[in-house]
């Protein structure tokens, strides 16, 4: 069995090292298994994609279809466009996607339209906030898949609510914490960490980028003073994603224990989020791994798609006001955080899961 692995964007990058590493255990058990893997180009800053591959060890792309930039509908035409060209030259069994970036949306679209399977990593979240991109690629990606792995029971039935027969439902866990599991003794310290004086549970790390946080220059200035001012003037070390650079350019935010720095590499931004007091983001993925790792976050959003990061686990949701900060950071510094538990199947072995399971149907 041939299978075409798909990767477009940061999130994907640590969902497809677990896969490829059980895809290349079971080849080497005797399995007839083995796979070919398309980097569609979607991330296309080194920061964002080179060091990923090389600190996980993830092979280089078989092809890579350089379909980065534009806007949602430019980049999605040329990911389709490249990615039909890639399976014409190069038939396969199966197409597997994984998280809900445009690429996973849109290679489903080819494969399908081709008449080759798909199995979807990660399938059946949902935020019902249709004003996120993500929550258009995940129902697209979904009302066409064949296959669906999923990271909890509350997205099996999502899926089953939709109509999906059960038996092409798998829970299987999260890949993303495989490779969390995997490198967590590899973490590296940032460069910067003794230039700032940075201790261990006292700075705050903070990531920023959705549209209702980032866009409107006003709002996310509000956020931040109000971060600032609830921080007990300890570091707060803010990589920051692109989007949110080109708004923060014009707004010289104040604030003497703010630091903004590049994007980091998965290594050392986990060494920062494991070390941290506390992570203040609107990221999605960033807190599954902060629920893993123990972490309090504070999460700028008025829903989740991973409810389990709330009920189980460090996250809380305090919305998009900027006056929820206050409330949220007293408790924070008063020490009377959740401290959360481990999600079932998060164990580092859901891509063994994943590979078993294709491998019994296929």
């Amino acid at each position: 069995m041939l299978i075409t692995i798909v990767a477009g964007a940061r999130p994907n990058f640590m969902k497809i090292a677990p896969i490829i590493s059980a895809i290349k255990k079971a080849a080497a058990g005797g399995q007839n298994i083995k796979y070919r893997l398309v980097h569609t180009g979607q991330h296309y800053d080194a920061k964002m994609s080179d060091s990923f591959f090389t600190q996980l060890s993830i092979p280089e792309p078989d092809a890579n279809l350089g379909a980065g930039g534009g806007s949602q509908a430019e980049q999605t035409a040329a990911i389709m466009i490249g990615f039909e060209k890639e399976l014409i030259n190069n038939p396969t069994d199966l197409c597997l996607v994984v998280g809900d970036v445009t690429s996973t949306m849109a290679c489903a679209i080819v494969a399908q339209k081709m008449q080759i399977k798909v199995a979807h990593v990660e399938a059946g979240i949902r935020s019902g906030d249709w004003t996120m991109p993500e929550e258009i690629n995940r129902m697209v990606t979904d009302s066409i898949t064949n296959y669906f792995f999923t990271t909890s029971e509350t997205a099996c039935n999502n899926l089953e609510k939709s109509g999906i027969e059960a038996d092409r439902i798998f829970f299987v866990g999260n890949t993303m914490i495989d490779t969390l599991q995997t490198n967590r003794s590899r973490f590296i310290k940032p460069s910067f960490w003794d230039d700032l004086d940075l201790k261990i549970n006292n700075y705050i790390v903070i990531t920023l980028h959705r549209p209702a946080n980032v866009d409107d220059k006003n709002k996310l200035g509000e956020l931040l003073t109000q971060i600032i001012e609830q921080s007990h003037n300890i570091p707060l070390i803010f990589p920051v994603h692109p989007r949110t650079a080109k708004v923060l350019e014009s707004l010289n935010p104040a604030g003497s224990n703010l630091h903004l720095i590049q994007p980091l590499s998965y290594l050392e931004f986990n060494y920062l989020v494991e070390n941290a007091k506390a992570v203040i983001t609107d990221s999605g993925g960033i807190t599954e791994e902060t629920t893993v790792m123990g972490v309090p976050c504070i999460t700028l959003r008025d829903n989740t798609e991973r409810p389990e990061t709330v009920s189980m686990g460090t996250n809380e949701l305090i919305g998009t006001d900027p006056a929820a900060i206050k409330p949220a950071m007293e408790k924070l510094f008063s020490e009377n955080w959740k401290k959360g538990t481990i999600p079932p199947l998060w164990d580092g072995k859901a891509a063994d899961r994943i590979i078993d399971i294709l491998l019994s149907i296929n």
